[in-house]
């Protein structure tokens, strides 16, 4: 039985062609797109298990392709992992924030890459299948598992799956410390191939997306992350 369909989204045959015999080999169904336009209608056509977006694409570039992915009804709940040969935080940070579930730079290797889209497949898998616990209210945040939707003082607001992941493991249990490696195992189930720097990066889009209430997250120097009392 075929496994999930993954949508590549990049404008380099080679890599086009590297991911697929990768990809088709583990046994997943792999549909490409050239460009930034052919990518959206591609993705709201067919409404891949996951997609691979390149951030320098002709046309209209990833980033963009991120944003109206994720304001599609149809779209934003489709794992994104950004590909892209730009490994500065900078970038690391607009693609995270824009919506893209994780990064991967160039050059990869043809073994990390099937191992990082396996991991966010399996956070998919989670928001899923896991029981929903109760809707979590912490002043003006209102966090709803069920929905996977946040509220700030009433308005929604946009969060990937990872930053909701981890705003609601820190929500739930304020005061309490979490290490990175900690958040790391509760949001990929032990999976090694997001390292703790990415952890950083999803905080500060977090907080970034919390505005005026951003110092609910707390930095414990030398140890993680916890929510304030």
């Amino acid at each position: 039985m075929p496994k999930e369909t993954i949508l590549v989204i990049e404008d380099d045959s080679d890599i086009v062609e590297i991911i697929q015999y990768n990809f088709e080999r583990e046994g997943y169904r792999v549909i490409t797109a050239s460009n930034g336009e052919k990518g959206l209608e591609t993705a709201i056509s067919k409404k891949p298990s996951l997609i691979i977006l390149d951030l320098m694409l002709p046309g209209l570039d990833g980033i963009e392709v991120c944003k109206r992915l994720r304001t599609n009804a149809e779209t934003r709940s489709i794992p994104i992992v950004m590909l892209t040969a730009k490994g500065e935080e900078s970038d690391i940070i607009l693609g995270l924030g824009v919506g893209a579930d994780d990064y991967v730079t160039k050059p990869f290797s043809p073994k990390e890459l099937p191992a990082r889209i396996t991991a966010v497949l399996r956070r998919g898998d989670l928001k899923q299948d896991s029981p929903a616990p109760s809707r979590i209210e912490r002043g003006p945040i209102t966090i709803d598992p069920a929905r996977f939707e946040v509220y700030l003082k009433g308005q929604p607001i946009a969060f990937t799956l990872t930053e909701f992941k981890i705003l609601s493991i820190l929500a739930a249990n304020p005061g309490r410390v979490y290490t990175r490696t900690l958040l790391l195992d509760r949001i990929q189930g032990g999976d090694a191939f997001v390292d703790d720097r990415n952890i950083d990066v999803h905080i500060r889009s977090i907080r970034r997306k919390l505005g005026d209430f951003a110092e609910s997250i707390i930095t414990v120097r030398g140890v993680g992350y916890k929510f304030r009392e």
